[in-house]
Order: structure tokens, then C-alpha cells, then sequence
């Protein structure tokens, strides 16, 4: 039971950090969360068994790190909005601009047989 919680563990903890660098890093969270809580029952049964827990360390380590990254990504990294009447604007020029350009088009002169 110990050695499938350590997997799971890693297994989640290693998503959990992948993740945390991409744009999208608050969906590191839900990972980092997981590797912990399995983290924690992998300590449990090895305090039971009284053996190593090193790779359990490593674990805690890898979610540590995940949830750091993730947390300062969501604090210092802004997301602005930009302009929306600028974006507007230039919508409506280029729908005039392709009307004036059907309009432009000669579409008697085609022989479509």
C-alpha cells in the first residue's frame, strides 16, 4: 500500500510541477494537492513500518516547489485587459474596408460555365 501511495505521489507531484511553469499555472493546484494528501499516507504507512522515507521527502519537496512556482506566478504575473473600443474600431474599418472591396468587384464580366 505504501509503494502505490509513493507512486501516485510522484506521479502528481512531477504534474504538479510540469503545470506550475506552463501559462496556466493554477492548475497546478489541483495536482500539488493530491501529491500531498498522498504523501501523507504514504508517511503514515511508513511510520507503521518504520522504513525509509526518503523518496516520501522527495515528494513533499517536489509539491513545495510546484505550489512556491504557482503561487508566485499567480501573484506577480498580471493579466491586463486590454482596449476593447480600440478592438472595436478596428473590427468595424475592416468590415468596411472588405464591403468597399465586394462592392469594388465586377462580378458580370465572370462566366461561371
Amino acid at each position: 500500500m505504501k509503494k502505490l501511495f509513493i507512486i501516485l505521489g510522484l506521479i502528481a507531484s512531477v504534474l504538479a510541477i510540469i503545470l506550475s511553469v506552463l501559462p496556466l499555472s493554477n492548475l497546478a493546484f489541483f495536482p500539488a494537492i493530491v501529491a500531498f494528501i498522498f504523501g501523507l499516507a504514504a508517511f503514515y504507512f511508513s511510520n507503521k513500518e518504520k522504513s525509509s522515507k526518503k523518496t516520501i521527502q522527495l515528494i513533499f519537496l517536489l509539491t513545495i516547489i510546484a505550489l512556491s512556482i504557482s503561487t508566485y506566478k499567480s501573484i506577480f504575473n498580471a493579466n491586463e485587459v486590454g482596449n476593447t473600443e480600440e478592438l472595436q474600431e478596428r473590427e468595424k474599418e475592416s468590415e468596411e474596408n472588405a464591403i468597399e472591396e465586394l462592392e469594388g468587384l465586377d462580378l458580370d464580366e465572370i462566366d461561371i460555365e
